[in-house]
């Protein structure tokens, strides 16, 4: 299984690559419209003012039709971008810790952020708004496992860079991060004879979970 995810993966951002380039190749200005670059200006420093705005992507399209196309891929690009996080969390999580409702979060959370931060990334008065707006809304959801709590902040860091036009940064930190937890399921790293595990394959049936579970425990004696 662990295999089936690593080619899985290999394959899914082989044919992405491949189908961008291809596309820019095809159409020269096809480059415009992608949500990419703006890990450029974050990375060039401070400009000395706390409130000044991150350029992003879409000022370089200069009408209306444009600016929609840019959102559009900026939006499918984060969605692209987080459904090999999901493959990583269905692979490797039992069926004790398995939580559907995470994984259809995962998808739907950068699509949401992505068009909350092109809303609010030049307006100071939009961002104090919708920081407002969120804190009158009350979130409350226990996850399962403290390691889905990860999964969620990747959720959002895809979605911030998607909205300000820096995918490449969501890109390279979900590539690491896949294949960093496919390692670490591999390698079972950390492991210790007994103790809590959560890379663990879900395909397998409750019985055979427990079986396994009951071997891995160390044996009780009697004696005092």
């Amino acid at each position: 299984m662990v295999l089936r995810l690593f080619v899985r993966l290999t394959i899914f951002y082989a044919i992405v690559t491949g189908a961008v380039a291809t596309a820019t190749l095809l159409v020269p200005h096809f480059a415009d419209y992608l949500p990419i670059g703006g890990a450029q200006s974050l990375l060039s420093g401070p400009t000395g003012d706390p409130f000044d705005s991150i350029e992003i992507g879409a000022s370089r399209v200069a009408n209306l039709g444009g600016s929609i196309v840019w959102l559009v891929i900026a939006i499918l690009g984060a969605l692209f971008t987080t459904l090999p996080v999901t493959w990583t969390y269905m692979a490797s999580r039992n069926r004790a810790e398995y939580d559907q409702a995470l994984v259809e979060t995962m998808i739907v959370l950068p699509l949401a952020v992505t068009a909350i931060v092109v809303m609010v990334h030049n307006s100071l008065a939009l961002a104090f708004s919708l920081a407002g707006i969120v804190g009158g809304v009350r979130f409350r959801n226990t996850l399962k496992s403290s390691g889905d709590a990860i999964y969620i902040l990747l959720a959002i860091g895809i979605g911030l860079s998607a909205g300000i036009g820096a995918l490449e940064i969501a890109l390279v930190m979900t590539v690491l991060f896949n294949y960093t937890m496919t390692f670490l399921w591999v390698a079972d790293y950390g492991a210790l004879r007994g103790a809590h595990r959560y890379l663990r394959p879900n395909h397998l049936p409750p019985e055979t979970q427990e079986e396994q579970e009951a071997e891995t425990m160390p044996a009780h004696s009697d004696k005092p």
